[in-house]
């Protein structure tokens, strides 16, 4: 039997499973490791967690201890007693540690339900619960049934949430019981992986799909630090990571390299334009099309979200994207002064979806053109609020039919330069076209920079000092004024590119 060098938990077998060498990694070079995933998302994962633990009425909850042996010594104990529901029990066999979501105690044996803040179960929550069931089962316990517990995103919220219907529940226990042999096998490779390479002895691994599925890994800058800058992996507009993995093990890696491939012309053109430094791409008519549909007055309008796991709003759906703040440039015609008007949520406001659709209503009167980057999110966002509130459909429809979205002309390639990296995305445009002005770089801003910390923003204001508040809310209102404001300045650029075709609004 191989030694078992290293303390597995429910975690750290499925990062394994994902690729061995993490879990080197995280032992010998954790400072290498570029978190991406957001707070939200961790906090969404908390909550569902928290809350579903009253799914099945009241528990014993084990408190979390440093000292896991006490974990497992209460867990023991609340079984011994015969406590019906148990949340976090804690066990170990051979140095392999679980704490089981959500444990039912009956007379006849035990029942283990994983608790995930997902919307549907991957292949990696079934390692998990299957990873448990393995731990209680080698233990000697009778473990009757395997489940997962996740979010029926279908479900609406009323006036008070129901927990039965927030959360789908999922058998698993036959793949459980089938998955024991390959768990232990799995546990034995992992331990003899781990014996093997000591500190100085780094493994060799190969990048591959595993790097990015089913979470993408955050040693990926570590583990190809030597990669021809730029690569294979740096091609955007659509390429799949799969054949962008099929290059790279047929040793076409740098844009070089590739630059006479069977590629998309998409991907040829973003190789061509950064290995020749080629001149801005520009084809007048589509643009000149774009142009001439405008209508004034111009609403140039952007908005933020923010996603809850657990509708906390009647008529909200889980993770749905519930818009709490849009900046609005406008020019009432041509030549006129650009004017700015906002709307910013109060975070304590249980009504601020209403009052983000009324605000925006009364800040767009007019049949004018309303213009987005990428109309698909913002169309959407009008459309929930249109169902929501009935009796502003109507004027809500009026703003969804008069939009016009910014992006075509960039996603299309139609205005293409090398500085866009092949990237519509308008963080990625807004520098490319304006590569000198201060005021339109999203990093110079103070507090936000992106969407994801807009987000993550509005939701830290709770609890917050007044004091603290205004600091934040005026970051998240300087950040989205810039949003709106680099459509202004493309509307500026596209109109400065096809000046010689001076017709229609243009």
């Amino acid at each position: 039997m191989i030694e078992n060098v290293i303390h597995l938990s429910k975690s750290k077998y499925c990062r394994a499973k994902q690729c061995k060498k993490i879990l080197w990694l995280d032992k010998y070079k954790e400072e290498e490791k570029i978190i991406k995933a957001s707070e939200n998302i961790f906090n969404n994962g908390t909550k569902v967690g928290e809350l579903a633990r009253g799914l099945f009425g009241d528990y014993t909850n084990i408190p979390y201890n440093t000292d896991l042996s006490k974990m497992i010594e209460d867990t023991k104990y609340a079984i011994e007693n015969k406590a019906k529901i148990i949340t976090e029990a804690s066990f170990n066999y051979n140095n392999n540690f679980c704490s089981v979501d959500i444990l039912k105690n009956n007379q006849d044996g035990l029942e283990i339900y994983e608790v995930k803040s997902s919307t549907h179960i991957d292949e990696i929550y079934i390692d998990d619960a299957s990873y448990q069931y393995y731990v209680l089962s080698s233990l000697g316990y009778n473990v009757k049934k395997v489940s997962i517990v996740y979010v029926n995103n279908q479900y609406i919220r009323q006036v008070e949430l129901e927990l039965n219907k927030l959360f789908n529940i999922e058998d698993i226990t036959e793949i459980a019981k089938d998955k024991y042999g390959e768990i232990k096998e799995n546990i034995n490779q992992i331990n003899l992986y781990m014996n093997t390479h000591k500190e100085n002895n780094e493994p060799q691994e190969l990048i591959g799909m595993q790097c990015t599925k089913p979470y993408p890994c955050e040693y990926w800058e570590y583990c190809t630090k030597n990669l021809p800058k730029p690569n294979v992996f740096d091609i955007y507009g659509g390429m799949h990571t799969d054949k962008k993995f099929e290059k790279y093990y047929e040793g076409k890696i740098s844009f070089k390299d590739l630059q006479y491939e069977n590629l998309n012309p998409k991907y040829l053109e973003q190789i061509d334009f950064e290995i020749n430094n080629k001149e801005p791409k520009i084809e007048k008519e589509p643009i000149i099309e774009l142009l001439d549909s405008l209508k004034y007055p111009l609403y140039f309008i952007d908005f933020e979200t923010f996603q809850l796991a657990i509708p906390e709003y009647e008529g909200t759906k889980p993770y749905q994207q519930l818009p709490f703040q849009y900046s609005l440039h406008i020019i009432e015609k041509e030549g006129a002064p650009i004017q700015h008007k906002e709307f910013l949520a109060e975070v304590d406001d249980k009504d601020f979806l209403r009052h983000f659709a009324e605000s925006m209503i009364k800040d767009i009167p007019q049949n004018g053109s309303v213009i987005v980057y990428n109309m698909s999110f913002e169309h959407s966002r009008i459309n929930e609020l249109g169902e929501m509130f009935p009796d502003l459909k109507q004027e809500l429809m009026r703003i969804n039919n008069n939009m016009v979205d910014f992006m075509p002309p960039f996603k299309n390639r139609q205005y293409y330069m090398k500085e866009m990296e092949g990237s519509a995305s308008i963080k990625k445009v807004l520098p490319a076209l304006y590569p000198d002005d201060p005021k339109l770089n999203y990093h110079n801003l103070p507090v936000v920079h992106n969407g994801e910390e807009a987000s993550a923003t509005f939701l830290s204001l709770q609890g917050k000092s007044k004091h603290e508040q205004e600091e934040l809310r005026k970051g998240l209102l300087v950040y989205c004024k810039l949003d709106t404001y680099a459509m202004v300045k493309i509307w500026e650029k596209l109109k400065e590119v096809v000046k010689e075709n001076n017709n229609g609004i243009i």
